[in-house]
């Protein structure tokens, strides 16, 4: 059982101990919950000191964090998130940015920035996070740390702050993929104990996204998938640009963001951070005009995604254009990686799907993940194709 008081990478906003049940699938095992979910008695501060003024003490424990003390797993106290949510990269003006073990010269990722760094530091088995654009996926890659995004509304967002709830889901973060499964197992997923017949589809255009160095890392372990998998055809995601499915999701993100949160805003004018100021600007002007073709433009990807898939279909793509940024880059360089990396992850977000990182391998040090994508519903299919594959060599 990882368990530590020591927080010397910055991964909590506060420590605190609740045990788990005795027994269970996650009996004897530690977890951070990232500081969206409600935790009784304790404030949820979701990143930001004024979201933290202006709320009070939650009264109820979420769902999702009700289910893993349930299991038996001792939560260790709630993480680091970037503010709101409203970002990628780990960064936070108020609290800095926790420590990429696997990579201490690089952001961590976010916006489940703590919990991944928790996990990846050891101070915790496994770490609970949520994902609306890549906040899981994005620090698993960067870590080097299994994570998952699951099926829009698997796993109840209840007593969880809400970013855009058409695209928010649940996940979390795990060194090893036996903790990875139990975690799994913890909320109930069924898992095949053999694989169906898999049609296994190579995203070329996402691929071709990634850095030269980026696909070369992680091209032994899609040569493994497909040995265990079957030869796999090549598919493009989009018939137009992935440069256009990212524009949609950033109007229909934007839009429901504003509508979750415009009111506090221009009720409490808090202080955001580089990036997120803009990025809240940037959501209070989208307009009916903007918003009602991009919604129609998702529903199409949605369509399209999920009738790719069909019942056994398997997507592999890498979760980001390459390693981490460094902690040192400017907040131009952060957007820069930011968008590129939103062309890869937004697909899984459109269509409500679930996607697993897998650590990969490593660039100039630094990890990199391939990801595995399923149809709706399908999270086991994922969970089993981790289970076979075993942990990763990498290189």
């Amino acid at each position: 059982m990882s368990s530590t008081t020591d927080d010397s990478i910055n991964a909590f906003i506060s420590r605190f101990t609740i045990a788990g049940a005795a027994t269970g699938p996650l009996a004897g095992i530690t977890f951070g919950a990232k500081d969206l979910f409600d935790i009784a008695g304790h404030v949820t501060g979701c990143g930001n000191p004024d979201w933290a003024r202006t709320h009070p003490a939650a009264t109820l424990t979420a769902p999702a964090v009700h289910a893993l003390l349930d299991a038996g797993a001792t939560l260790a106290g709630k993480t680091h998130t970037d503010e709101l949510a409203y970002s990628l990269m780990g960064v936070n003006a108020h609290y800095g940015t926790p420590m990429n073990s696997a990579a201490p010269d690089r952001v961590p990722g976010g916006s489940s920035s703590g919990s991944a760094a928790a996990t990846a530091a050891g101070l915790v088995d496994f770490g609970l996070g949520s994902d609306t654009g890549g906040s899981v996926r994005l620090p698993a890659s960067f870590c080097g740390l299994y994570g998952i995004r699951t099926t829009h509304g698997l796993i109840s967002l209840d007593g969880a702050m809400p970013l855009a709830p058409s695209f928010d889901a649940a996940g979390w973060f795990a060194r090893d993929a036996a903790t990875f499964a139990r975690v799994g197992a913890a909320y109930g997923i069924a898992v095949p104990e053999e694989l169906p017949p898999l049609r296994l589809m190579i995203a070329t255009d996402a691929m071709a996204l990634a850095s030269a160095e980026t696909r070369s890392a992680i091209a032994p372990l899609a040569d493994r998938l497909q040995d265990r998998l079957g030869v796999a055809a090549n598919t493009v995601l989009s018939e137009t640009s992935l440069a256009g499915w990212r524009e949609v999701f950033r109007i229909c993100q934007a839009a429901e963001i504003w509508q979750t949160h415009g009111e506090w805003i221009r009720a409490n004018s808090p202080t955001f951070g580089p990036g997120v100021r803009e990025r809240f600007e940037m959501a209070a002007a989208i307009t009916p005009e903007m918003l009602e073709p991009a919604k129609a433009a998702r529903s199409a990807i949605r369509s399209r995604l999920r009738e790719m898939l069909g019942l056994n279909g398997i997507l592999i793509l890498p979760t980001a254009p390459g390693p981490a940024p460094r902690r040192d880059a400017d907040e131009a360089g952060l957007n820069a990686y930011r968008n590129a990396a939103l062309e890869m992850l937004c697909p899984a977000g459109h269509a409500g799907l679930p996607q697993v990182n897998l650590p990969a391998g490593t660039v100039d040090g630094a990890p990199v993940g391939l990801s595995v994508v399923a149809n709706a519903g399908r999270d086991g299919l994922l969970l089993a194709i981790v289970r076979d594959l075993g942990e990763p060599a990498l290189s």
